[in-house]
């Protein structure tokens, strides 16, 4: 298995049937093979529904269904370990980066770099629809605060919900995350540092979600989370 593709989802039933036919239009016609793993975050709605009906005709789609919401840093962790790929990329739910990155990201796996990042902020990205003005300087704020705290220097887009890991990389760092909600993301990339994993980030051609759900309660409890990324860290360096 050369690709596995993990969808964290919660409440997707609106949109999810869309993205799946989009990953699949792509993936049908590349000469690796794949599997499709939607992990459905205690949705309410009928997001397992439509994942069930659409893998009767969508090979290698399958669904990890929780009963309660534990948050996309929960299920991302599920669905990486779970999966079986040599690579294994998880993208979020409204497929914003859209699964024909990968045409981006196989050069640098080939250079032997362990994880790929898309970055909204790197030259050459593309917002074909860019956020509101509020959400852009918060993220700006976030990312200043990311760097400070957590020694990710120059990374101005942690949460761009599209990252390819290698199999080791994937097994080495979800096996150990805590962080169960928005700051997951931060949390893989420290410990993708610690572990000595390479990390390369790439542009990405962006498409804003008017139905995001990050808003700013998400916000303040991705803070919190910062702060125990921190502690977390500070554990490790004090640790003999």
């Amino acid at each position: 298995m050369r690709l596995s593709v993990i969808i964290p989802a919660y409440n997707e039933g609106k949109r999810i049937e869309k993205t799946l036919n989009e990953i699949n239009a792509y993936l049908s016609i590349q000469d690796y093979d794949y599997e499709i793993i939607v992990v459905s975050d205690g949705s309410k709605d009928n997001t397992v529904d439509v994942v069930w009906r659409l893998s009767e005709t969508i090979p290698h789609l399958r669904v990890i269904e929780n009963k309660k919401n534990n948050g996309k840093g929960y299920v991302v962790r599920q669905g990486m370990l779970e999966a079986v790929g040599d690579y294994r990329l998880f993208l979020d739910a409204d497929h914003s980066t859209s699964i024909d990155h990968m045409e981006r990201v196989w050069p640098q796996l080939e250079e032997d770099y362990d994880v790929v990042i898309c970055s909204r902020d790197l030259e050459g990205s593309v917002l074909a629809v860019p956020q509101p003005f509020w959400r852009r300087k918060l993220g700006d704020a976030f990312n200043l605060l990311v760097q400070v705290t957590s020694g990710l220097w120059g990374m101005w887009d942690t949460q761009c919900g599209f990252k390819v890991f290698t199999a080791a990389s994937a097994k080495r760092i979800f096996s150990t995350t805590t962080i169960n909600r928005w700051a997951f993301d931060v949390e893989v990339l420290v410990l993708a540092k610690q572990y000595g994993f390479s990390v390369k980030e790439i542009p990405v051609t962006w498409v804003n979600s008017a139905q995001s759900k990050v808003n700013i309660k998400g916000m303040v409890q991705m803070i919190v989370e910062i702060a125990v990324i921190r502690l977390n860290m500070e554990k490790k360096e004090k640790a003999p």
